[in-house]
């Protein structure tokens, strides 16, 4: 067999085949905690049990452990029917060992029909009945039944994650997401432990009974167990018909994070989402009680599972922040409820169309954050921040449509990415432009109650809304959802003497590599300065761009701009470029835009000019120093301090670096001290100094604000803050070993324990990145969330030479980590230690090489590599505009060699 992948193909296959009738899952969690007679009859039973089939080697993509896994006892039967009586198939399951395998009541030999990914199944009839006895493995990389032990009292948390394919971690099951059933969950834990499940529980006699669920995919099926800190509320309504929804709600965390956790503001943006889906949707909330559990060390943002949706629980904040961060909780909470329709009660039938759930619902958490809460910028930070992601997404060599050529589950991994989440819903906010909100919405109720329970595929969605909508949504999906690429939509005007336009017209442009010229419904604003020294809107017309060139007839005869905004209202997805005047403007005046949306959107276009090598580094750094001071969107804010540090690390050149950091650092200082105490803003600059700190003078503040030596009026210096100061000090070397743990005896928590290890990891010695690369490379002793603080504090800009020796390692140890470790930590680190950081010719000519012989190394693995080596062959192209300009010329971004990869 071919092991843990699962092909599209046979996906299909099994589909045909198969239908279930329902799973009942007996899980024993006892074992999870240490010196209970359970643990030790569980590790006995994995090393020991006569019965159990073990396979000889390790399968593709499991961890060789030195030691027996702990184990936990997994009862799985599954009823279920096949439509060819006598034809074989197979259950999924990934375990260290099988006690029995029961089919139709005949015992099969484990060691004849399991093979450590999956059991095979002969002589099956019309009505079967599977049950597999097994010992499953806890995790540490987060996928499956992750464990986790507090480092602050010792208790230990389980919870389980499977997108897209890790429930078979847990119980044997049929892993694809159109064979849909509903679940029993019955689950024996510790005594005092909270147990939760998609459905409502009942504790009897030491028994955790769950209610049958509705007809769902495996992939959304959760149990969490522990001794969790859970607060309750209730959701009430009652619809036009007279009929009342009462919604238990419950929120949990890990008890050491109680004293932070605002449950209130939770419940208070679940309901506004639960009321805003209730108005839209016209279909009632389907799945019981909503419980939100926000966990450690979760590898995702969140994830919807029905019933149970589970967070990262650093969306509980142990110090101050900035609003920003309040609203991207809320987002990601609204976006999780908006797929309790578009995913749990509709689910896509092969992940090809994982846009039908991510786009939905990136874009719906968008319209509801701004529809129903207190966040109602949220448009500004799905513009300058989510888009961002999916133009950086859109432009790699990997790049693919929005419904993507799925392959395999390897293939499904990597495509949670910026094209099926950012772009997929900045192409749904363009087809509400396109056909209006009400068909849009009109169209999406269809779509649920014609396939509620259900899979469905494009033509599914398409269908409902040319009925809703009457337009042609065929030619609209083969320009938008079927073609990859991002457009380029450029100003061109003339003028009369008098200043007056004559002819306005915008230009489209697109890569050779994706050719594609969309239809595209745009806004284009005319801003001029007042008197006052604002840079106003005084004219602006909405139009249908269409071909390389559209002229906008209702801009002729209006007064001269000083800018020209293609795209103002970010109705469309698309690159923004100007002429040579408005971009002389923005440098002068950017700041001096009064609608914060266009300036949001011109710090996105300047940005993409960088990273397009049409704007030197060092020019865009000079824009952040000018107008950064300004931005009164605290969330912009913060992106442009992103874009700065990157723009000062990959794109300029390394000459210009150390006097770009020292101007960053010194403007950085200054906003700190003026910005009002104790205030958001405050808060960002003093983390945006850190991080571009260097110089002595700037680390004997960053070392004085944490001894108490130094004060800024208003700052308070909390954990968190500490964290964010002592790192540059570590990487500079200004705190050794000593200096790092006193700072976790302060704070000896999971967070602090993860900053601990970040800040050993960034020490500028040779034996610290030594002793960093054999831990994540060598070993797999780091839980998932240690491994990503051991890559973060490895990886320092300060420190090319160090980590020059592991340029050459790297290309050597890619292949064998992708074979042996499970795929989100063979991700972790082959994005993470990929030597990007040295910014030279040698490095893409290694990347290169690479590529060259290792044509049949695994696809994912593959595109990985690819996507590095197109982001330092982008970042080459920038050096090389940013030296020419320091020359005093640039001769545009054709003059450098083109990245092999592109095309």
């Amino acid at each position: 067999m071919p092991g843990e992948n699962l092909s599209r193909d046979e996906a299909r296959e099994r589909a045909g085949l198969l239908s279930v009738d329902g799973y009942e899952v007996r899980l024993d969690l006892r074992s999870a905690v240490d010196g209970t007679p359970d643990a030790d009859a569980a590790t006995t039973a994995a090393a020991d049990a006569p019965a159990a089939h073990e396979p000889a080697e390790p399968t593709a993509r499991e961890s060789a452990e030195p030691t027996a896994p702990r184990t936990f006892r997994s009862v799985t039967t599954i009823r279920f029917r096949c439509s060819q009586p006598g034809a074989s198939s197979f259950a999924d399951l990934i375990a260290p060992s099988v006690t029995s395998v029961t089919l139709n009541g005949t015992e099969l030999d484990p060691a004849a029909v399991f093979d450590g990914s999956r059991i095979a199944l002969d002589g099956l009839r019309d009505e079967n009945v599977l049950t597999v006895d097994a010992q499953c493995a806890y995790s540490r990389t987060g996928e499956g039944m992750h464990r986790f032990v507090d480092p602050e009292d010792g208790e230990v948390y389980l919870y389980t994650q499977y997108e897209p394919a890790d429930a078979r971690r847990v119980f044997a099951n049929f892993e694809q997401p159109d064979l849909k059933a509903p679940y029993r969950f019955e689950v024996t834990a510790p005594e005092g432990w909270t147990v939760r499940s998609n459905g409502e529980g009942t504790l009897t006699d030491g028994l955790w009974h769950f209610a049958e669920t509705k007809p769902i995919s495996t992939y959304i099926t959760a149990v969490l167990a522990g001794p969790y800190h859970c607060v309750t509320d209730s959701y009430r309504r009652t619809f036009e018909d007279g009929t009342v929804l009462e919604i238990p709600l419950g929120a949990m965390c890990r008890k050491g994070l109680a004293r932070h956790f605002d449950a209130d503001d939770i419940f208070l943006v679940t309901k506004q989402g639960l009321d805003f889906f209730h108005d839209h949707f016209d279909y009632p909330y389907p799945f019981g009680k909503y419980d939100q559990a926000f966990v450690p060390e979760y590898n995702l943002g969140a994830m919807e599972n029905p019933g149970l949706v589970t967070f990262r629980e650093e969306y509980i904040f142990r110090g101050y922040v900035t609003r920003a961060s309040y609203e991207r909780r809320a987002t990601t909470i609204l976006h999780e409820m908006a797929h309790m329709w578009f995913g749990d009660l509709v689910t896509m039938r092969w992940w090809d169309d994982l846009w039908l759930k991510e786009s939905f619902a990136d874009f719906m958490g968008s319209l509801s954050l701004v529809g129903a809460t207190r966040f109602t910028n949220g448009w500004i930070t799905f513009a300058n921040n989510r888009k961002a992601w999916a133009y950086r997404a859109d432009q790699l060599p990997s790049t693919h449509p929005v419904t993507a050529d799925i392959r395999d589950l390897e293939d499904a991994k990597l495509n949670f990415d910026g094209i099926t989440y950012a772009k997929g819903a900045s192409v749904l906010k363009q087809l509400v432009a396109y056909v209006g909100q009400d068909a849009f919405l009109e169209g999406a109720r269809r779509y649920f109650k014609r396939n509620a329970y259900g899979n469905t595929e494009l033509g599914d969605l398409l269908s409902a809304l040319e009925e809703t909508s009457g337009r042609d949504m065929a030619g609209w999906a083969r320009s938008w959802l079927q073609t990859a690429g991002v457009n380029s939509l450029t100003p061109q005007a003339t003028y009369l003497g008098d200043g007056r336009i004559v002819e306005l017209a915008v230009v489209q442009d697109a890569p050779e590599s994706h050719p594609e010229l969309r239809p595209h419904r745009v806004a284009v604003g005319l801003y001029r300065r007042t008197p006052e020294g604002e840079l106003v809107r005084y004219a602006r017309a909405e139009t249908d761009v269409a071909g390389p060139r559209t002229v906008v007839t209702e801009l002729a005869g209006a007064e001269h701009p000083d800018l020209i905004l293609v795209n103002d209202d970010d109705l469309t997805y698309c690159k923004i470029r100007f002429d040579a005047a408005s971009l002389d403007t923005l440098r002068a005046h950017l700041s001096d835009l009064t609608d914060p949306l266009a300036r949001a959107l011109c710090w996105s276009a300047a940005w993409n000019l960088t990273r397009d090598a049409l704007m030197p580094a060092r020019d865009f750094v000079v824009l952040v120093l000018t107008h950064a001071g300004r931005e009164t969107d605290i969330g912009v804010l913060q992106m442009v301090h992103a874009w700065a540090r990157s723009a000062l690390h990959h794109y300029a050149t390394p000459e210009w670096r150390e006097h770009g950091r020292w101007l960053l650092a010194g403007n950085a200082l200054r906003e700190l001290r003026a910005a009002e105490p104790g205030s958001e803003h405050q808060l960002t600059w003093a983390r945006f100094f850190a991080s571009v700190a260097a110089a002595d003078e700037d680390l004997q503040l960053l070392r004085g604000l944490l001894d108490g030596t130094a004060k800024i009026d208003g700052l308070q210096v909390d954990q968190e803050l500490r964290w964010a100061f002592l790192e540059p000090l570590a990487a500079h070397g200004a705190a050794d070993e000593s200096v790092v743990d006193a700072e976790l005896a302060l704070d000896d928590t999971a967070s602090g324990k993860r900053h601990q290890v970040r800040c050993l990891a960034a020490r500028p010695s040779a034996a610290v990145k030594a002793q960093a690369w054999a831990q994540v490379v060598e070993s797999d002793a780091l839980s998932n969330a240690l491994v990503e603080a051991v890559i973060g504090g490895f990886a320092q800009p300060g420190q090319r030479e160090l980590t020059a020796p592991y340029a050459a390692r790297y290309f050597e140890v890619i292949e064998r980590v992708w074979a042996e470790r499970s795929i989100q930590i063979a991700m972790h680190v082959v994005r993470g230690l990929y030597p990007g950081l040295q910014g030279d010719r040698t490095t893409l000519d290694a990347t290169n090489a690479w590529l060259d012989a290792h044509r049949d190394a695994a696809p994912a693995l593959r595109r990985l590599v690819l996507e590095a080596g197109d982001d330092l062959a982008r970042a080459l192209r920038g050096q090389a505009c940013d030296e020419a300009a320091g020359r005093g010329g640039w001769a545009g971004p054709d003059s450098m060699p083109a990245w092999p990869g592109r095309g």
